[in-house]
């Protein structure tokens, strides 16, 4: 049987790598990644901008851009949550390390308390490298004690409102829709993890940049230079439905769009949204504060899969089939104000909505 030494000696093998390195400053946490690369450091350096700094890092990651590898290694798909289709990852557990394989771009991946490296067409697949590194750092957020959520976050004088939906519900959208008002930033756009905090619920963001289809951005006169106008006018002749569920994504770098000192690390949770409104309803959209012991069913948008990456502070690996508890969810929110959202989809009242609540 093979060890993460050996495999990471096969993903690694001839290729040398470059003199510099990207160094991600998390406050609490620090990430060292190098590279045989130099192109692929620089845009790792460019999309972690508002997070680089110096000095000793708690994990050192190798990122190999090369041909794809073939360890000979015979994986198992990775079960996907519900509503998801398609093969993505596939796994295979060695006694001391996780290899994640992903199907459809040939990237893999070595996850172990010694070994952080990925192989293959990393330059082409950079967003994947960028996911690998927030694995890092969520790992890190529940190994001591943060609760992880499919949630998107803003803040507003040290308080963050969180937003949740179900399957396509639109919360980036509707965060986007905030981000040019004076005194709100940016926390987290798909992972939100919650820590207590003395009294306080403390709500945690990853450095992981809005990515976002382009039916929001065709709807956003802010972030409409992101396309062509070529592109534009194509989208605009599509279907509505075939607009929303088109996957064409964008990553937003919400400081060159919206400004210096527009995103923010934590906050303490103020509220909870959950979308819960109906492309094909008629009703007009409605938002009321809900009793989240009497209405747990809206926790099936809050609860998030901590993913094949995640390894426990023990070494061992999160398994694809444990079952997800709520008692934790509703440990953490049992004394925050949650609102569901129902009724059409309104995306101009939602936000008004959200921000008289944020400023008071």
């Amino acid at each position: 049987m093979n060890t993460a030494k050996e495999i990471a000696d096969k993903l690694v093998a001839t290729h040398t790598l470059c003199d510099g390195e990207v160094f991600i400053d998390l406050g609490d946490y620090k990430i060292s990644v190098r590279s045989n690369s130099e192109a692929l450091l620089h845009k790792l350096g460019i999309y972690f901008a508002h997070t680089l700094g110096q000095g000793d890092a708690d994990i050192n990651m190798i990122a190999i851009d090369g041909d794809e590898v073939d360890l000979g290694i015979e994986y198992t798909d990775w079960a996907r949550e519900p509503g998801k289709t398609g093969r993505k990852d596939a796994c295979f557990d060695l006694k001391d390390a996780r290899l994640v394989h992903k199907v459809r771009t040939g990237m893999t991946f070595l996850q172990s308390q010694d070994h952080i490296i990925v192989s293959g067409p990393s330059l082409e697949n950079d967003n994947q490298i960028i996911n690998f590194i927030n694995a890092q750092y969520m790992s890190y957020l529940q190994q001591n004690d943060a609760l992880i959520c499919h949630a998107s976050g803003l803040v507003y004088n040290d308080k963050c409102l969180a937003m949740a939906g179900f399957s396509g519900g639109g919360k980036s959208t509707l965060m986007l829709h905030m981000l040019d008002e004076e005194g709100v930033t940016y926390l987290t756009n798909d992972r939100l993890f919650l820590q207590q905090d003395g009294t306080h619920i403390k709500s945690v963001g990853i450095p992981k940049l809005p990515r976002i289809n382009p039916g929001t951005i065709l709807n956003n006169p802010t972030l409409r230079p992101l396309l062509s106008d070529q592109r534009c006018d194509e989208l605009r002749a599509l279907p509505l439905a075939e607009l929303w569920d088109l996957e064409e994504k964008y990553d937003v770098f919400v400081e060159d769009v919206y400004g210096e000192g527009k995103i923010t690390a934590h906050a303490n949770l103020d509220a909870f949204l959950i979308l819960n409104w109906q492309r094909d309803a008629t009703t007009d959209c409605e938002i009321k504060k809900v009793d989240l012991v009497s209405r747990t069913d809206l926790l099936d948008a809050v609860m998030k899969s901590p993913g094949p990456f995640y390894q426990y502070s023990d070494g061992s690996f999160f398994k694809g089939n444990t079952k997800l508890e709520k008692a934790p969810y509703l440990e953490h929110l049992k004394d925050v104000t949650l609102f569901e959202v129902t009724g059409k989809v309104d995306f101009d009242y939602a936000a008004r909505f959200c921000l008289d609540h944020l400023k008071g």
